[in-house]
């Protein structure tokens, strides 16, 4: 019996991007879970073609961001490779920002039949008019697609009221969640392959982990280590930096920088030395997402601190003493002290528990046989019409 096959559309490693190391884990569980054939349409800075051997996914080169004319040449890859099973495309504004070529891209791919089945995951779901064209986009979508992937219930519920009602293809699967391989190693081990010095493991320790970004909130976390003064944690920011900010930690002791980007595994061993993961995120109005590296980090069986918007919508759900006001930085240093103090850190690990639960819910393996089923489901659903035409 052939085995399934699947095209990822997708930026993907060694390209420093979020989705695509969503992408690469997403292939690795499904390629553990079942056989199929995995092909990444990737974006054209991988480089040459290559095969992932660890994912068992080929890698082909095949559309820019900047152009959307390589709509094309993303019909042509799959034409040279026979078609596939299920064409998925995880998509983010910021990758993917030729909409219109794009639902073109998907019908023709149907028509043409190089593809059975179409998923789409949507990264990034706006609110009208938070972003000029979403809705005509998102609905869009809906109509071309046999499934529609998202990770939370706030882009579900919007994608509800954009069409007026409940689309029957669409689908909720949360974000894939590793339990962290790094607890059981030595910290400082793990400090010196990070490239830290072993200071940084000499009092509390509290992690910002990924792109360093100002919507990050940096001046927030910064205004909150002021404070605490002596009771602040030693803070390490590991991840590249992009759009500046670091200014802001200008004085402050205790303070060290990764300035470069961070695999995955390379912020689990971040969590996994620290005391505290902290996420001070500032969302603009209408934009909803959720946070890759809150999933890399809830795996540590760590507290995680953030902000109550939407990107860290788990974080709110189900840890609310751990969440404080965006952009309040005395809430932020009131939730460090309260969570690092000696006499209640015990307790507060034991809080976020349901962090931990969820992880494991949300494991990988779990994930990806989620989506099996659902290329499955499509899959039957389209023999189905046929054989009834």
């Amino acid at each position: 019996m052939k085995p399934l096959s699947i095209a990822y559309v997708s930026t993907y490693p060694p390209i420093h991007c979020g989705v695509g190391e969503y992408t690469r884990l997403l292939a690795l569980a499904v390629r553990n879970a079942s056989s199929p054939e995995i092909v990444v349409l990737a974006e054209e800075g991988v480089g040459r073609e290559f095969e992932d051997l660890e994912a068992g996914a080929r890698v082909i080169p095949a559309f820019s961001r900047s152009d959307g004319s390589s709509a094309r040449r993303i019909l042509d890859a799959l034409s040279l490779i026979g078609g596939v099973d299920v064409l998925h495309v995880q998509h983010e504004y910021g990758i993917i920002p030729w909409t219109g070529r794009l639902l073109e891209l998907l019908q023709e791919a149907k028509t043409e039949g190089l593809a059975r089945g179409v998923v789409v995951t949507l990264h990034t779901v706006y609110r009208s008019p938070a972003l000029e064209g979403s809705e005509e986009f998102q609905k869009g979508v809906l109509e071309v697609a046999d499934a529609v992937i998202v990770h939370s219930p706030v882009q579900e519920f919007e994608l509800h009221a954009e069409a007026g009602g409940y689309p029957h293809n669409l689908y909720r699967i949360p974000h894939g969640t590793m339990v962290n391989p790094y607890l059981g190693r030595p910290r400082r081990i793990l400090a010196a392959q990070l490239g830290l010095p072993p200071s940084v493991l000499e009092r509390r320790l509290a992690v910002f982990p990924g792109f360093i970004r100002p919507d990050k909130g940096l001046d927030t976390l910064a205004e909150a280590l002021r404070l605490l003064g002596r009771d602040a944690p030693f803070l390490v920011l590991g991840g590249e930096p992009a759009g500046g900010g670091l200014d802001v930690f200008e004085g402050l002791d205790g303070i060290h920088v990764i300035p470069r980007y961070l695999s995955a595994a390379e912020i689990m061993m971040l969590a996994a030395i620290s005391d505290v993961v902290v996420l001070p995120y500032r969302d603009p109005p209408g934009k909803y997402a959720v946070s890759g590296v809150l999933h890399l980090s809830i795996g540590s069986l760590k507290p995680v601190i953030g902000s109550g918007v939407p990107r860290l919508y788990e974080l709110y759900t189900l840890t609310p003493r751990l969440v404080f006001r965006a952009g309040d930085p005395r809430d932020l240093a009131a939730k460090l002290r309260e969570t690092l103090d000696a006499s209640s850190y015990d307790n507060m690990v034991t809080y976020a528990s349901p962090l931990y639960s969820y992880a494991v819910r949300t494991s990988w393996p779990r994930i990806a046989r989620r989506h099996l089923a659902l290329y499955e489901k499509i899959l039957g659903e389209a023999s189905a019409s046929r054989s009834s035409s």
